[in-house]
């Protein structure tokens, strides 16, 4: 795909990303108490990448669907997503969340839980505004993919003790934790749009493949990223004693001396900042990040697959751009 095609579609992306913006803003203006949703308003300004949502629209226009009728529904997905990082931030006793001060922080955490406990339903009342006559096949989509979200987060909190955790075990708690809401909001669209049940089928694979080559992505930035285009420090998943799709892989392949250091991390809960640059060399010596870049490309190779029984189309040339643009990001 040519840059100047690249370029194209970046704008549109970026157009769209400032259009979800103002609508967050919006969203809950004038809602009393304010002590309630001015926190909730606080969240949803907080930016992000606007993935989900997005998503949601182009995969309801690949099908024939118009991007107006499915903003509501691509609100919903982002707004859940919202829901679960504040809760997530709690959980990890986070302090930062995209340079910002974590809601728990910045108010306390009974606000925060509430304004969480708020954002969940204003999720399901916004989805609810673009369902038709399918609209139980939307919600039970919706509902499914908060359930292996739990799910997924229950995991990763159990792998952070567990000292025997398998690449197995990992994709399944990806899956479930970042995957299934890209899933989800890909099927919903498909869904919203009255799409047949192969191009559903076909989205909802689109979906979780990406979002299996997007997390992988992430692990292999979190070690080899550029600090200032990253956003944070790198090689903060070694110091948290992450479990991730390259340190498990390293621990199947090391051997000797090796593996007795990368057994050092998993027994000490992490290591220090000092050393992130011998564990860095480890994964460089054992083929880590080739083995990583090798897997990104597998699943998106998947996830573009999927998308071969969608007619051709300005949306389906959107996914396909988005697919490669995700896992060339620099952050």
């Amino acid at each position: 795909m040519s840059l100047n095609k690249k370029d194209k579609f970046l704008v549109k992306l970026e157009k769209e990303v400032i259009k979800l913006d103002k609508k967050f803003s919006k969203l809950l203006e004038k809602k009393k108490p304010v002590s309630l949703y001015e926190p909730c308003n606080y969240i949803l300004s907080s930016g992000g990448k606007r993935l989900r949502p997005y998503l949601l629209l182009v995969a309801a226009k690949s099908v024939g669907g118009e991007f107006k009728n499915a903003y509501n529904a691509a609100m919903a997905v982002e707004i859940l997503h919202n829901f679960t990082l504040v809760h997530d931030d709690i959980m990890d006793n986070a302090d930062k969340r995209r340079g910002r001060t974590t809601l728990h922080v910045r108010n306390d955490l009974s606000t925060a839980i509430l304004a969480g406990d708020t954002l969940f339903a204003v999720a399901y009342e916004s989805l609810l505004k673009d369902c038709n006559e399918n609209h139980k096949e939307v919600v039970s989509t919706f509902t499914d993919c908060i359930i292996k979200v739990c799910e997924g987060q229950s995991l990763d909190k159990e792998f952070e003790i567990r000292k025997d955790v398998n690449l197995s075990e990992y994709k399944t708690m990806i899956h479930d934790k970042t995957a299934a809401l890209l899933e989800a909001s890909c099927s919903i669209g498909a869904q919203i749009a009255n799409g047949t049940k192969e191009e559903v089928k076909a989205l909802s694979q689109f979906g979780k493949n990406l979002g299996l080559a997007f997390q992988i992505q992430d692990d292999l930035l979190d070690i080899m990223g550029n600090e200032e285009e990253f956003g944070k420090s790198v090689g903060i998943d070694l110091v948290d004693g992450k479990k991730t799709f390259l340190f498990l892989t390293a621990l199947e392949k090391a051997k000797d001396d090796d593996l007795e250091l990368l057994k050092k991390l998993v027994n000490n809960n992490g290591i220090k900042k000092n050393q992130i640059k011998k564990y860095k060399n480890l994964y460089i010596k054992l083929k880590i990040i080739e083995i990583a870049e090798k897997e990104i490309k597998n699943y998106t190779n998947k996830a573009l697959n999927s998308l071969n029984i969608l007619k051709d189309s300005e949306a389906k040339n959107t996914l396909i751009w988005l697919a490669n643009f995700l896992i060339k990001r620099s952050k």
